[in-house]
């Protein structure tokens, strides 16, 4: 029997293994693919700290109706999963609600303070701390009816004490050159961190958490059986056992919850870009066009471009056409862009309806731990969310209030 069997080696479960195994437990990573395989391997390598407004908010339902009308939008539902998707935007249009974001907001704040503080400690500890940039983040605004509608987001982020700076066109034009003028103002937050890439900084992890002493299996996980001295692991090879599980499968961490019993409305987010060859332009910080839902990230492997929204599910073939959507956006706000040579990637972000994460015990068996949901902050919110499961693991008191990200607050 092992001490702590982790689902899932993407950048939760192997930032939590690697944080169990600091504590002086004994740890086991089982995923269905290997490290790094899903949505830790192709995301924008942001630590998006004043990220810090939930996506269910009042302003996405007013931008919502305009963006599903273009299938190749920032916000995008393909009809085959409309009515299967049903159930979780009921949910999500309940927490627009003023009182429901202002709650978010103040939880998703406690957290993305506790991974800032986390983040550098755990990456000196991983030997990591040479892969993490400073550059800041720009977002860019085509109107000053745009510039405005952000600026109730700003004052939100000011009363949680982020900082930030709003930008005349010529003060981005020194940050950033080769900008299109179409944008007249932008605001540069410097406490927006990035990775020199996201699969490198995960792959580095499972190396580190191997060199430590620690197993990793390539296995499907079908179901847990929590019993009254341990947990069985059911999986499509052999069975195995341990005395605490960590449930950190991404987009499938549903799919192992309700073989407990819980009904958890995790949904997917299905994210979509293109990874430029390196010098296909000279991106001096992280770029966000909120106008048109995606980033312009400098990674080490190249320049990606991507983001958005799609609510598809697991199962529908990707439609690559949102990246080259994308791709021919980022053209036309970056002249001198080369355009060519690029790879194109489609992830599952794992959603709830909150935008909250679901960090907590299970309600079938203290023995099983949820640890799945960020969305498009799993990076951002690694280091906090191993703090808080490693906190759990070894019965001590998290430092934040986990009510809100109760897995049982559906």
């Amino acid at each position: 029997m092992a001490e702590v069997i982790v689902i899932g080696a993407g950048v939760i479960g192997l930032s939590t293994a690697l944080m169990a195994q600091a504590r002086g437990l004994s740890v086991t990573v089982v995923d269905r693919e290997g490290p790094a395989a899903g949505a830790s391997a192709g995301n924008a390598g942001a630590f998006a700290f004043t990220d810090i407004l939930p996506l269910a908010s009042p302003g996405i339902l007013r931008k919502a109706p305009k963006w599903l009308l273009d299938p190749l939008g920032p916000l995008s539902i393909p009809p085959a999963y409309a009515l299967q998707i049903a159930p979780w935007l009921v949910r999500f249009w309940r927490a627009c609600s003023p009182r429901a974001v202002a709650a978010s907001t103040t939880a998703q704040t406690r957290l993305m303070d506790l991974s800032r503080a986390e983040l550098e400690p755990f990456l000196a500890a991983t030997g990591t701390l040479g892969m993490l940039r400073k550059d800041g983040n720009l977002q860019v605004y085509e109107s000053e009816a745009e510039f405005r509608a952000s600026l109730p987001g700003w004052q939100a982020r000011e009363a949680h004490g982020i900082e930030f700076r709003h930008m005349t066109a010529a003060d981005m034009a020194a940050l950033q050159p080769g900008l299109s003028p179409r944008f007249i103002k932008g605001t540069f937050t410097p406490g927006w961190f990035s990775i020199a890439d996201p699969k490198d900084y995960v792959l580095a992890l499972a190396d580190r958490f191997r060199a430590q002493g620690g197993t990793i299996l390539t296995a499907e996980v079908t179901r847990l059986e929590p019993h009254e001295s341990g947990v069985y692991i059911r999986t499509n090879g052999k069975s195995l056992s341990a005395d605490k599980v960590v449930i950190a499968a991404g987009a499938f961490s549903h799919r192992i919850a309700a073989s407990l019993g819980e009904r958890i409305p995790l949904e997917t987010e299905r994210g979509y870009n293109t990874t430029l060859p390196p010098g296909a332009f000279d991106l001096r910080c992280q770029m966000t066009f909120g106008g048109h839902g995606f980033v312009i990230s400098r990674l080490s492997s190249g320049i990606r471009v991507g983001g958005a929204v799609e609510l598809g599910g697991l199962s529908l073939p990707p439609n690559y056409k949102r990246s080259e959507a994308m791709l021919r956006k980022a053209k036309a706000f970056l002249p001198d862009l080369k355009t060519g040579g690029g790879t194109q990637w489609m992830g599952f972000r794992p959603s709830l309806p909150d935008s909250l994460p679901a960090i907590g015990r299970s309600k079938a068996s203290p023995r099983v731990i949820h640890a799945f949901g960020h969305g498009h902050l799993g990076l951002t919110q690694s280091a906090g969310t191993a703090r808080l499961v490693a906190d759990l693991l070894t019965d001590q008191t998290p430092p934040v209030d986990l009510t809100p990200f109760s897995p049982q607050r559906f």
